[in-house]
């Protein structure tokens, strides 16, 4: 009867031995956050920035921009789960992930700043450029950012490492956003000397040359466990991973929902202080702001112990909303409005800390109930589409909004119902879509109860596959 069980008590006496034994060194979790910093470097000037630039710098309209926004994004979107299957094909001495910030981060940085530098050509010529740009810029993205969240998983097992880990990466990834969306603008104005155009393409080289360096450094030091064992699968078996796999379903979609309401505040913010609070320096005053959003990132972990994930996510999105009640109630009250804005930003930027964590926990559960573990693919859906589709559908509805109340760089002063248009759109628009994602996150709750039984098995599974390696 004893051998009957030895060999059970023996592979969970491995499962949790394997699990100990799995930490990330605390110098890789900082080198792993550098990715998400040079990412967001860049790709955060143009989360912020673009719709404003396509109008007042290149000089294109506001429902052409718009749409030239929605059809970039739409493009990359579809981009990310191609761009997952690709990391799921990817087989290396370097791993699946970790590759692509090697092969991606030159392109990557040469696509922003040419987006971001104005041609001399004709209108026709100069939306094409702008839309070519955009895709080429979004889609390098995509394969360089996709593998920031599918390389975490074969970083570590151990969830408490991967939690710290995505902090870490989030709060550099926010020390990256507050360089992009503070000084970009001033120092575009400097080295321009009154030539906004060639401020921004100087400007956002300096930036792309800064981001490339860290990006290559995240490369050297990283590191994928068990990559001589990986075993390529078949475009068939990574979707397969997404069957039953109700988590994840549940994190795409609130993550998506979390990202339109995000990138609608982001884009009508430029427009809300210049023409509405009159003051175009408010825009880097209190996008600077944005990096108390640090401490809510920072503080994470300490909120997952009480409130779980689930909890700590809804409550980060119920203090984003009410952080954006109290921005529309403060008026022209410029202290009041920033004190609302540091509430928002806390919340938000914890709660899209909570959504790339969680991610990482469905493609654990995927493998569990499938067999198969598809980090690419959940993965880049779970992040890398939800930002892309999210980001152009929230820049299409404030455009859309805005062109409808007639709207136009070319005028000093808007019409009292354009900056109406304008407030509702910075506001209140991303105040109710929060509030559907912050639904969603409430029935994820019975699945995370789920997770200590499939990371337990997982384990169990793997101690077993070693063991009969070794034998």
């Amino acid at each position: 009867m004893n051998s009957n069980i030895e060999p059970s008590d023996h592979n969970v006496a491995a499962a949790q031995a394997l699990l100990k034994n799995d930490r990330l060194p605390f110098h890789r979790k900082i080198t792993y956050g550098f990715t998400d910093m040079s990412g967001n470097l860049l790709y955060c000037i143009i989360g912020s920035y673009m719709l404003y630039f396509f109008t007042n710098v290149f000089g294109l309209s506001v429902g052409t921009a718009g749409s030239l926004l929605l059809l970039g994004r739409v493009i990359d979107a579809i981009g990310a789960p191609v761009m997952g299957v690709l990391v799921d094909h990817t087989h290396s001495k370097y791993g699946k992930s970790r590759p692509w910030f090697l092969w991606m981060s030159l392109p990557f940085a040469i696509f922003v700043w040419l987006l971001f530098t104005t041609p001399a050509l004709g209108s026709t010529a100069k939306i094409i450029y702008a839309g070519g740009m955009y895709i080429f810029a979004e889609l390098s993205y995509t394969a360089m950012s996709t593998p920031i969240t599918s390389v975490l998983p074969n970083l570590t097992a151990n969830s408490a490492d991967r939690m710290s880990a995505n902090s870490i990466r989030l709060v550099l990834g926010n020390v990256g956003n507050f360089f992009a969306v503070t000084f970009i603008m001033p120092l575009a104005s400097a080295v321009g000397h009154g030539n906004d155009q060639r401020g921004w393409s100087i400007a956002v080289g300096i930036y792309a040359l800064v981001a490339f360096i860290f990006l290559l450094i995240g490369f050297l030091d990283m590191r994928e466990k068990n990559i001589e064992k990986d075993e390529i699968i078949t475009i068939k078996e990574s979707f397969k991973a997404t069957r039953g796999n109700w988590p994840w379903m549940i994190i795409v979609a609130a993550n998506l929902i979390y990202w339109t309401a995000y990138s609608a505040r982001n884009a009508a913010l430029p427009y809300y202080f210049q023409y509405n609070l009159s003051d175009k320096s408010l825009i880097s005053f209190f996008n600077g702001f944005s990096i108390i959003q640090i401490i809510g990132m920072a503080s994470v972990p300490f909120f997952c112990k009480f409130l779980h994930k689930w909890g700590t996510t809804v409550f980060m999105l119920a203090l984003t909303m009410i952080g954006q009640v109290w921005i529309g109630l403060a008026g022209s009250n410029v202290t009041s409005a920033l004190i609302g804005w540091c509430i928002a930003c806390i919340g938000a930027g914890s709660a899209c800390t909570m959504f790339f964590a969680m991610v990482g926990d469905t493609v654990d559960f995927g493998e569990w109930k499938s067999g198969i573990r598809a980090n690419g693919l959940l993965t880049a859906m779970g992040a890398s589409f939800c930002i892309q589709m999210g980001a152009g559908i929230g820049s299409f509805i404030a455009a859309k909004i805005m062109a409808a109340f007639g709207f136009s760089a070319a005028k000093a002063a808007q019409t009292t119902g354009t900056m109406n248009a304008i407030s509702f759109t910075f506001i209140w628009v991303p105040v109710i879509i929060y509030a559907v994602s912050l639904i969603l996150m409430v029935i994820y709750r019975k699945w995370e109860h789920h997770e200590p039984i499939v990371t337990e098995d997982l384990a169990e599974r793997r101690a077993q596959l070693q063991s009969r390696n070794a034998n």
